[in-house]
């Protein structure tokens, strides 16, 4: 019998959908303009100008279209939610509308401690809250491989968080192990299979 109260997450897909496009699209925004430069550039201004920012939109765009991917397996895994969770799933896609921002920073002062420390806090916000919300539907539910998918990329980005600390040209690939998060499932899986009573 249906719970009473209860909200039917797939109601926030649309919402959803439309936060991630946006923010995934404004990643673009911060980059160099023709306007930049005086005449027709050379190849080393191309790359003085476009590197770093193409660098840090590709983290984030990607970074985005993995949450992306969760999010939605997870509204259809758990169809309904409690009000906290939907208010949880609110704050999760804030972070996601504030990608674009730390995004912008990164691009242009990748290599400077603060800032990566920054941009790697916030991966790190997304994927605690996207694994906690994975918490939150597996409640009840034996899933080693959905739950280790979940919580794998928090390790990730905290680890590389503190390599940016001390070597923030390092930290960015640390923080793309974190796509590595499938395969951690995957083993997962095979090391604590389902059991079907």
């Amino acid at each position: 019998m249906k719970q009473i109260g209860l909200f039917e997450m797939r109601r926030l897909e649309a919402l959803s959908n439309t936060i991630f496009g946006v923010a995934m699209t404004l990643l673009a925004y911060d980059l160099p303009k023709a306007s930049r430069f005086a005449n027709a550039p050379a190849w080393i201004d191309l790359v003085r100008a476009y590197a770093q920012p193409v660098i840090a939109l590709t983290i984030s765009f990607i970074v985005a279209g993995v949450f992306w991917l969760s999010h939605h397996r997870r509204l259809t895994f758990a169809p309904e939610g409690s009000r906290g969770e939907v208010f949880l799933n609110l704050i999760f896609l804030l972070s996601i509308v504030m990608l674009p921002v730390t995004n912008g920073f990164y691009g242009v002062y990748r290599l400077d401690s603060v800032v990566a420390v920054s941009y790697g806090f916030h991966l790190t916000v997304i994927a605690g809250l996207n694994a906690l919300l994975w918490i939150l539907a597996l409640r009840g539910r034996r899933n080693p491989e959905l739950l280790v998918t979940a919580i794998f990329p928090v390790f990730v980005f905290v680890f590389g968080t503190v390599m940016a600390v001390v070597a923030p040209s390092v930290a960015q690939f640390t923080w793309c192990l974190a796509f590595g998060a499938p395969l951690a499932g995957w083993l997962a899986a095979r090391r604590w299979p389902l059991r079907t009573n």
